[in-house]
């Protein structure tokens, strides 16, 4: 008998219960994997809150790694007992076993530890999505990561240093901002009151960064504005810290002339074909070190205790649950 963690209402972490269930055998086209390791992401945390809604009740989760147990028909290229990855939708990572599209299926190579994969796929693609996609960074290139000490933050910085950019950091503490630069940071702001724009200026001559990543929302979002340069990008990605005010096109221009992004990475993910290049882009950047710190492990009993902590930003980098 395995065990899922299912979320039976919108609200706190109260809403998850665990419960008992049997290995679904697969259907045509579908592969059955047994996880080592579950992903626990700020997106599940919106799931649960209702902020992104799904149908209820529901097992939640976007990414995971471990062992196929069995394939459905016409699944030819996938065996039982090879080692994968996958992220992006459909949810239900919390579970012991999963049924999963062979579509969604990311073979790994042996040199890739399942546990890391597990903690770095979904922030890996998303990492992949801003540095390619909303924003080409290169040589050259200087960006502002928020939180950049926590999972998705320590992604960005390895793989935009990985591209040559110079990368400014911020962080809530002193232990957080050694963290970042343990990634990578070039340059890190501490302290949740600090002048981030003050200081992002006088790390940058004036001129501003050329792209600035913000999962941060709230205030912090038309802070992260002023730090960019003429003709420069800012990406919004979350809302951490609340709701993100309504934005008024003056806010970007014409004066500022800034462009603003609002890249969703299940929308991202959602393209097979798209999740493919990424998929074996960030594979060969794993490979090259760009991979995610695991921050924390959970029972996956403890998946309430999980989201609590990552929630309350007690944690950095990448939390998994372990069946």
């Amino acid at each position: 008998m395995d065990r899922m963690v299912r979320m039976t209402g919108v609200g706190g972490v109260d809403q998850l219960e665990v419960v008992s269930c049997e290995p679904q055998p697969p259907g045509p086209g579908e592969v059955r994997i047994r996880h080592e390791a579950v992903g626990v992401n700020f997106i599940d945390i919106y799931h649960r809150t209702g902020l992104y809604p799904i149908s209820l009740p529901a097992v939640l989760g976007v990414e995971g790694a471990g062992i196929v147990e069995a394939v459905g028909a016409g699944v030819v290229d996938i065996a039982t007992g090879d080692r994968i990855a996958y992220a992006g939708a459909p949810v239900g990572a919390y579970a012991a076993t999963r049924l999963l599209p062979r579509t969604r299926l990311i073979l790994l190579p042996n040199d890739i530890s399942l546990r890391v994969a597990a903690a770095s796929m979904l922030k890996g693609i998303t990492a992949h999505m801003l540095l390619t996609r909303t924003y080409p960074v290169s040589t050259g290139s200087t960006i502002l990561v928020h939180a950049a000490a926590g999972g998705l933050g320590g992604m960005l910085v390895r793989w935009a240093k990985h591209l040559g950019a110079t990368v400014i950091g911020t962080a809530g503490s002193a232990e957080k901002a050694h963290i970042a630069r343990t990634h990578g940071a070039d340059h890190v702001i501490v302290g949740r009151d600090a002048d981030i724009v003050s200081e992002v200026a006088a790390l940058t001559g004036g001129e501003g960064v050329d792209f600035a990543i913000d999962g941060i929302g709230g205030s912090m979002l038309a802070k992260t504005f002023a730090c960019v340069r003429s003709f420069g990008t800012v990406a919004s990605i979350g809302q951490a810290a609340g709701p993100i005010p309504p934005i008024s096109v003056d806010q970007l221009g014409p004066r500022r002339s800034l462009s603003l992004a609002r890249p969703s990475i299940m929308a991202y993910s959602a393209d097979l074909n798209t999740y493919s290049v990424a998929s074996k882009t960030l594979i060969a950047a794993m490979q090259a070190g760009v991979v995610a710190e695991i921050g924390g492990e959970y029972a996956l009993s403890e998946a309430a205790t999980a989201q609590a902590d990552l929630e309350s930003g007690r944690t950095s980098g990448s939390l998994l649950l372990i069946p």
